[in-house]
């Protein structure tokens, strides 16, 4: 199942994107509601193509169990993409898409794609997914304004 959460941002796209790579984003834009903690050492500071492997807490508590990062880096039309083809204890896929484009007068129209496939939790985690993601997007935002 899949779903998706698009915002425009106040912000040059190139930043935004510059931003996207950096894996301090991803901690400063998950928090407080995951923390993702790197199983070998820390996750390297602009992402590169690879896997990572993390355990997952939820609130930084919680354990939700290991998490992979897959990242890559795809071609095409849609402008700058990172792919996280990641899986993890709870959602065997988790294959999320960030595509940054350029939007009229210097913004950025910024989309998070989530394919999500945890068996007979699927539901439950899609439902989380998609409020974990405009979580994630306010975040952006404060991040962008800091």
């Amino acid at each position: 199942m899949q779903t998706r959460v698009s915002s425009v941002f106040e912000a040059d796209p190139q930043r935004v994107w510059d931003l996207v790579r950096r894996s301090d984003t991803l901690d400063f834009v998950a928090s407080p509601i995951l923390a993702f903690h790197p199983h070998d050492g820390d996750f390297p500071e602009t992402w590169a193509e690879g896997r990572y492997r993390a355990s997952l807490r939820l609130f930084g508590i919680i354990p939700l169990g290991s998490q992979t990062i897959g990242i890559e880096f795809p071609e095409g039309p849609e402008g700058m993409v990172l792919r996280d083809n990641g899986s993890g204890h709870l959602a065997k896929t988790w294959d999320h898409w960030i595509f940054v484009r350029p939007a009229p007068g210097g913004r950025t129209h910024y989309t998070d794609r989530i394919d999500v496939a945890a068996g007979i939790l699927t539901p439950f985690v899609l439902a989380f997914a998609r409020i974990f993601y405009a979580h994630r997007q306010r975040r952006w935002r404060r991040l962008l304004r800091g």
